[in-house]
């Protein structure tokens, strides 16, 4: 029996838990909601406390190498202490917020390739911690947000993937340690241009729209110019405009086809 106890208190042979989220779709600035199901071994152990997070797939840079590692940006807890008896379940109810900065994964119900984002639930018995198993979440573009990336499809622009990077962009509203990059080919009718990088850094006022353009080689016209452009708008204004002229507008100016002779 003491062995018994010790293993469990070591993390093994113990609770098992299980996530049921009411809605595994989302938004920034929303809410999850759910429940964790805890269930006993065949041992007695003391809970010491339970907590649900929203975790990623973060990307970092260093020198000519990238490595990529799982980030917490949000976390709770979930009711207090408690003492499992064997095979005793708990059920115990939870919302947790999700921060306006949540990059999203899906737009018009299509995954983005590479983002990797979900809730973790944790576990932390008798000093040992469960590092809990990832429930996929689904984090669908506000409509300011949705209206951007719109544009850049009627553009003619088709997606290439999407990530996360630990860092900072400078002269926006950014508050997590990390931001996302949304990838897309660029359509022929920009003849200068490979890709562009798009980043959308949201709080509950409104959205830093930051683009960058991947420009090809050797191009006259594209000397000396500024690949970046930023915006800023409020919510009610960015969903209900049509920025595809907007976009395009600066796109060609910096890309579009040019008439040398």
């Amino acid at each position: 029996m003491v062995l018994k106890r010790l293993l469990a208190g070591m993390g093994f042979g113990g609770a098992s838990v299980e996530t049921v989220l009411q809605s595994s779709v989302t938004a920034p600035g929303g809410v999850l909601r759910g429940t964790v199901l805890i269930e006993g071994g065949n041992v007695e152990q003391q809970v010491e406390q339970l907590t649900v997070g929203l975790q990623a797939r973060v990307e970092t840079e260093s020198g000519d190498h990238e490595t990529s590692s799982d980030m917490e940006f949000q976390r709770v807890r979930v009711g207090g202490g408690v003492t499992l008896l064997p095979e005793q379940r708990h059920e115990l109810p939870f919302e947790i917020a999700v921060p306006w900065e949540t990059p999203v994964t899906s737009h018009r119900g299509r995954h983005l390739h590479r983002m990797n984002l979900g809730v973790n639930t944790r576990l932390h018995v008798a000093s040992a911690v469960d590092p809990g198993d990832l429930d996929p979440v689904s984090v669908e573009p506000l409509p300011a947000q949705a209206a951007v990336i719109d544009s850049l499809f009627n553009l003619g622009f088709t997606f290439k993937h999407a990530d996360l990077e630990r860092g900072r962009i400078v002269r926006t509203r950014q508050q997590l340690p990390f931001y996302q990059e949304i990838e897309f080919y660029a359509p022929r009718r920009y003849q200068g241009l490979n890709e562009l990088e798009l980043s959308l850094v949201t709080d509950e006022r409104g959205i830093d729209v930051v683009l960058e353009l991947d420009k090809k080689p050797g191009l006259l016209f594209s000397e000396g110019r500024d690949t970046f452009h930023r915006f800023s708008v409020d919510h009610h204004e960015g969903a209900g405009r049509d920025w595809t002229g907007h976009l395009h507008q600066w796109i060609d100016s910096l890309a579009g086809r040019r008439d040398f002779f």
